[in-house]
Formats: C-alpha cells, structure tokens, sequence
C-alpha cells in the first residue's frame, strides 16, 4: 500500500507540474504577445451591414464634400470628426470617457502607484481607438509589418510598465491592485484575435482572483477600494459589449482602403491637431508628441544580418559529425617517442603543476547574505511562504484539497495550516512550527533544526530528511501515520496514548545495527540496555 501511495503521488505530482507549466507557458505568450509581432491569425472581414458603413468609409466624398457646407467649420481633417466616426468608434470613446477615465481618477485617489498603472492601462486602450479609426479606411495589415508594430508600440511599452511597477512594489500594501492590473493588462491582444469575446473573459477571470484579495483586505477598511474593483471589472463587461456588437470576429478592415501606414499617420495627424497635448500617438507626426523610444529587442528566434556567418551551437556539432572520416584531418600525429605513458622522463619534465589545489573559497558568513523580503503567495495551487523572521503571529494559511504548500528559509515562525491540503513541505527552516489539520499525501521537511508538528486530524506519512531536534504531535486520528527518517537526529514523536488522552513522548531511534548472514545485510535497531 505505501509503494502504490507514493507512486500514486508521484504520478498526481506530475501532472500537477505540468499543468503550472503550461499555465505558465500561456502567460509569457499573452505578455510577449506585442513585443515579437510575429502573429498571424485569419481574421474574416465580412461586414454585417455594408450600406451603412459606406457612408463613413467614403475618405474621398467626406474630404470633397464637408469644405462646401456652411454648417460646419474647417478643419485640418474630417475624418476623426465625431460626424465620420461610425457607431463602434463611438462605442469605443465612450468606453474611454465613461468607464475608464473614471477608473483612473479614483485609482489616484488610492494610491500614486495604482495611478500610474491605471494611466499606462488607460494609454494601451487609447492606441487602440486610434488602430480602430485607421482600419476605417485602412486595408488590413501585415501584422508583423513595421508600420503595425510601431503602432502596437505604445501597448508593448505599457505592459511593461505595469509589470515593473508590480515587481518594484511587492512589499506595497496595495500591491493586490497592481497585481489586478496586470492579470488583467492581457486584454488588449483582442484586436488580433479571430474570437476576441471568450478571450476577454478568460482574462476578467484570471484578474477577478486579485480583485478577490482586493475585496477581501479592504472590504472594511477603504470603501474607495471597493469602488475601484467594481469600476475595473466594469471595464471588461464594457468591452464584451463593444466586442459583441461590432468585433465578433476581429477588427473589420475596409477591403479596398489605404494602406495601413497612411492611415495611421492621417488619425495621429487628426488627434494632434484637435488636441493640445495628445497623451499617446501610435505614429510620429509634426508638431504631435516626441518620436518614440528605440524598437524592442529582436525575437530570441531571428538571425541577425551582422550576425557572424560561423556555425555555432548544435548546428556546429551536427557540421562536424557530417564530415566523417575527414574529421581527424586536422588532428596532429603524435610519434611514440611523444608519447608521455610510454616515457616517464616526459612525465617529470611536464610543466604541469604538481602543486595542491588550493583551498575552497570559504562560504559568504549568514550576517553578510542579502535577505530577501517575506512572501506569502499562491502560484496556481501551491502556497509559497518564505522568509519569514520573528513572527509573533501565526502566519495563517486556508488552503483547498488540491493545493500545497511549501515552507522555505523562515525562522522563529509558526505557520498554521485550516483545511485539508494536498502535501505540504518545509525546508531550510530553524525553529519553525506546524500546525496542519489533515493532508492527503503527507508531510516533508528537509534541513530543517528545531522545528515542532502537531497535526490536528490525519495525514499518511511524515518524511524526516537532514533534520534534527524536532518535536511531532500525533492526533488519534493520524497514529497509523508512517514516519521516515534519514540523517536526522534528537527527533521525538509524542502520541495520546496516556491516561485521560495525555501525550507521551517517543525518541526516534538513531542507532543502527548491521548484520551480514546467509547472503543479505541485516539492519536493526540498536537498544541499550538498562
């Protein structure tokens, strides 16, 4: 039974890495979306209602045909006027003015930090309004062309920033909002997307797991933290609708429209011209914002054309192998006479050193290592709770049947584990406490001195490796837990099996003896007598 638990755990285990791995994979591919351009997706370009975009798509009858009216003023250009804008452009503004503005004046409110996420949030929608009053009169693109990517620069530049503000402020109590913001920053790669409404939801789903936090820590403390979550979830359902009315299938690019790269520059153009100080321009323009900052660094995938025409890597071992006998051309005969196991005169006359290696480099002193700061976090399913030092307070954990938690480098801490959990890990802790109440797999720790475990209800197995002076309190439920040890010693096991349920405490043996008869090595325990 205890073979098939541990290859039971060892096949869930598997599964469980793999599962993060691919969660992980898809959300380096949503972050980097931008940054390589290299996408391609066929996106339909059947309009629903052909008639009625005529009438805005027109670039040429709008430009010929405004100047003649008295009604209207002049102006540089009449095609990012509200007149010329069709419904979903219209849509789209609102959803700027109305739902995301908002957001980031209260986001100001809370704190300087979230201020700058929401406005990099709120720059990445305002060069989407422009890519969507370019594809107006603009045939569909190239994605991985220049003039698209220099259009989806500004987005590039925003996700990076939002996840820079989240890594720069881990020990921010606000750090749940950033976290939100950035779960959520995802969402603007609906515009390459063939099916962009479930895309959209999948990432408010992915982000509702930080507003969650949010909700929960300042629910009673800081109602404008309340407001802000149901202001930026909001910003989701607005663009679902956006997304269900007039993006079913992708952006709808004019069939027989300019080119991309004209387009864009004429809505820039527009946007400065109608205001003072535009706050993004996907192109540069005269008189309009500086130019932007360098291209992004080239795909890990591409070969440079400076790059040195040599064959490296495992194309230069695959080069070598293919060559055959030839291989040895370059080798020089040695003659016998060169030969050092065959001269030992050559052998005392070598140069090399016969000197003793020198010493290992003695290891960096405890007080001189950088600490790294506390975390408590949960990654997929596994709770991380690390670097922890003095904690009068029980560092409290409700965790699920199908998560875990590892306990990492922490010290004078007790950790408190409510809920049955899947395994649970300490290691390279001093003087750290347990309390768990059941655990399906089992219990490990590793390196671990002076640590306590008291399980509340049940678990299978407790594994001891490389760790001493340790006490473990056993329930009347978990007594037919199994214990392994290995390296450890001053381990005592204490279990209710006195009077009135007391605990009575059990050394773990630390002796062994070995005994060779009939073929086989014997191990016993080894028992002083007296």
């Amino acid at each position: 039974m205890a073979d098939n638990s541990k290859i039971n755990l060892q096949s869930y285990n598997l599964v469980k890495l793999l599962k993060r791995l691919e969660d992980a994979t898809s959300r380096l591919e949503d972050v980097t979306l931008y940054q390589e351009g290299y996408i391609q997706s066929k996106i339909e370009s059947a309009m629903s209602d052909e008639s009625e975009k005529s009438e805005f798509l027109s670039e040429p009858s709008i430009s010929k045909d405004v100047p003649t009216t008295s009604e209207s003023p002049s102006k540089p250009s009449e095609e990012s006027s509200g007149e010329a804008d069709p419904k979903s452009v219209i849509d789209f503004d609102e959803l700027l003015n109305k739902t995301i503005h908002p957001f980031v004046e209260l986001s100001e409110k809370i704190d300087p930090v979230v201020c700058d996420a929401a406005k990099s949030l709120e720059l990445g929608f305002k060069t989407q309004a422009s890519i969507l009053k370019s594809a107006i009169v603009a045939a569909q693109p190239d994605f991985s062309s220049e003039a698209f990517t220099n259009a989806l620069r500004p987005i590039n530049e925003a996700v990076m920033k939002i996840n820079d503000l989240k890594d720069s402020n881990r020990q921010s109590k606000f750090y749940p909002h950033l976290n939100s913001i950035s779960e959520g920053i995802p969402v603007l790669s609906w515009m390459v997307l063939p099916t962009p409404f479930s895309y959209v939801s999948d990432i408010k789903d992915a982000a509702q797991f930080w507003t969650n936090r949010v909700l929960k820590d300042f629910k009673e403390s800081d109602q404008d933290s309340v407001e802000w979550v149901k202001k930026y979830l909001n910003i989701f359902e607005e663009l679902k609708k956006i997304i269900k009315d007039h993006h079913t299938t992708g952006i709808v690019w004019k069939t027989d429209g300019i080119d991309f790269s004209e387009a864009i520059s004429k809505t820039s153009a527009g946007a400065a011209s109608s205001t003072p100080a535009p706050t993004s321009a996907p192109a540069p323009s005269a008189g309009g914002p500086p130019p932007p900052p360098p291209p992004p660094p080239s795909s890990v995938f591409e070969v440079k054309d400076d790059a040195p025409q040599e064959k490296a890597g495992i194309t230069a071992v695959f080069a070598e192998l293919n060559q055959g006998t030839d291989i040895t051309k370059g080798l020089k005969k040695v003659d016998k006479s060169q030969q050092t196991h065959k001269n030992p005169e050559l052998r005392a006359s070598s140069s090399v050193s016969s000197a003793k290696a020198p010493p290992p480099k003695p290891k960096k002193p405890t007080s001189l290592k950088t600490k790294k700061p506390p975390r408590k976090e949960l990654l997929g399913n596994k709770w991380f709770i690390e670097n922890y030092e003095n904690e009068s307070a029980p560092i409290v954990i409700d965790a699920n049947k199908d998560e875990s938690v590892f306990i990492g480098k922490c010290s004078s801490v007790m950790v408190q584990i409510n809920g049955k959990v899947n395994a649970i890990s300490m290691n390279e802790s001093d003087n750290t406490s347990v309390v768990l109440d059941s655990c399906i797999s089992g219990l490990e720790v590793i390196k671990c001195t002076k640590f306590g475990i008291q399980v509340q209800q049940s678990l299978p197995q407790i594994t001891l490796d490389k760790s001493d002076s340790g006490n473990i309190y056993l329930s009347k439920d978990s007594m037919d837990a199994e214990l392994y040890t290995s390296s450890s010693t001053s381990v005592n096991v204490n279990l209710p099996v006195g009077e009135d349920g007391d605990y009575v405490e059990f050394p773990i043996p630390e002796q062994l003896k070995h005994t060779f008869a009939n073929g086989k090595m014997n191990s016993v325990v080894f028992e002083h007598a007296g």
